[in-house]
C-alpha cells in the first residue's frame, strides 16, 4: 500500500479520511493496513494523553504515542499540548473499551510520523518541491509541518529577496505554503521559499515605467526608502519626510534598470493601513529544481541558487 503524506490538516476533510472515519468497521478495516487518518484532537488530559473525536468513537493518544522523541526525552510535551483544537494524523494500533463499556480507539501520531519519516522525508532531496503548513514563528524563520507534524525550517533569509524583519511579516501559523528542499542535514530539513516566487524579470514585468502602484516601506536608510513591490521585488525611492518602515505607499515607478537589477521609485504618498497579508504568487509550484537564477540574463550582478 502506497501512502500518501500531507502536513497535518490537509487531510481531514479529504473522501479517503471522511470514509474511513465513517463506521467502526472502516475504521478497522484501516488499522488492518495501517492508514494514516487524521482527527481533530479535543483535549489532552494531566498525563498528557490526546484525546481524538473520530466521529464514531473516541480515540486516544497515549503520551508516548504522541510524536517521535516523545518517549525519549527528546521532544517536550508542548508538542502534544499544542495540538488540542487541531487536526492530528496517527495511525490506529488497536480497540478497548472505557469504564462505561464504550468502544475507544488506540491510535498513535509517533507511527504516522514514522511511516513518513520512512516512505517520504528520507526520500527527498535537495530542490524537490513540497507543500508546508507554517506551524509558529521565531525571529530567526518559520517553523513547518512537511507531513504528519514533522517539522523543517524555512530560515528567515530563505522567504523572500525583498528583505523581512521578521517571518510574521509575510506568515501567519496556519498558512498553508509551497516550499523547497534547501539541505538535509543530520536528520534536520532546511527549507527556502525565494525560488518559487518569481525571478526579478518575472517580477519585474508586472510594472511598466511612468505608472504609479501601492507598496510597503521594508526600511528607510540615510540613502533611500526601500519599498517592496512584491515579495520578490523591492524598489528604492528617493526620501521623504514622515515616511516609516511598515507603512503603505503610493509609488511612481520612475525607471526599472534590468541591466543594474534596479528599481526607482517615488513616493507620492505614505499611510497606514492594514496589515492583510496578500495572497503569495507562486512561478514554480511543483517539480524539482536543481538551479535558479533571480539575475536578468545581462546583469552585472548574480543572485543564483544551487541544489
Amino acid at each position: 500500500m502506497q501512502r500518501i503524506f500531507m502536513p497535518e490538516g490537509r487531510a481531514l476533510t479529504s473522501i479517503k479520511n471522511r470514509k474511513a472515519l465513517s463506521s467502526l468497521r472502516s475504521l478497522e478495516e484501516a488499522a488492518a493496513v495501517g492508514t494514516v487518518l487524521e482527527g481533530l484532537a479535543t483535549n489532552c488530559d494531566p498525563a498528557h494523553n490526546l484525546y481524538v473525536d473520530l466521529g464514531v468513537c473516541r480515540g486516544i493518544i497515549p503520551r508516548c504515542e504522541g510524536a517521535i522523541g516523545i518517549a525519549e526525552g527528546l521532544v517536550r510535551d508542548i508538542a502534544l499540548i499544542s495540538r488540542v483544537g487541531k487536526p492530528v494524523s496517527f495511525v490506529v494500533d488497536g480497540f478497548s473499551t472505557d469504564s462505561e463499556g464504550r468502544r475507544i480507539a488506540l491510535l498513535s501520531r509517533r507511527k504516522a510520523q514514522q511511516y513518513c519519516t520512512d516512505e517520504f522525508i528520507k526520500n527527498l532531496r535537495p530542490g524537490d518541491i513540497i507543500p508546508a503548513t507554517v506551524t509558529h514563528l521565531e525571529s530567526f524563520g518559520a517553523f513547518c509541518d512537511i507531513g504528519c507534524g514533522c517539522v523543517a525550517l524555512l530560515p528567515i533569509d530563505a522567504i523572500s529577496v525583498s528583505r523581512i524583519s521578521h517571518p510574521g511579516d509575510r506568515f501567519s501559523a496556519g498558512d498553508e505554503i509551497r516550499a523547497v528542499i534547501k539541505s538535509i542535514a543530520d536528520g534536520k530539513i532546511t527549507l527556502t521559499m525565494k525560488e518559487l516566487l518569481g525571478t526579478w524579470q518575472q517580477n519585474a514585468d508586472r510594472f511598466i515605467t511612468g505608472e504609479t502602484v501601492t507598496g510597503l516601506v521594508r526600511s528607510v536608510e540615510p540613502y533611500g526608502i526601500f519599498v517592496e513591490l512584491s515579495p520578490n521585488l523591492a524598489g528604492l525611492a528617493e526620501l521623504k519626510d514622515g515616511v516609516k518602515a511598515g507603512q503603505k505607499t503610493c509609488v511612481y515607478i520612475k525607471s526599472i534598470l534590468p541591466d543594474k537589477m534596479k528599481v526607482k521609485l517615488i513616493i507620492i504618498d505614505s499611510f497606514e493601513a492594514d496589515r492583510t497579508k496578500a495572497p503569495l504568487t507562486y512561478f514554480i509550484k511543483d517539480g524539482h529544481i536543481d538551479r535558479w537564477s533571480y539575475s536578468p540574463e545581462n546583469c552585472v550582478k548574480s543572485i543564483v541558487s544551487t541544489f
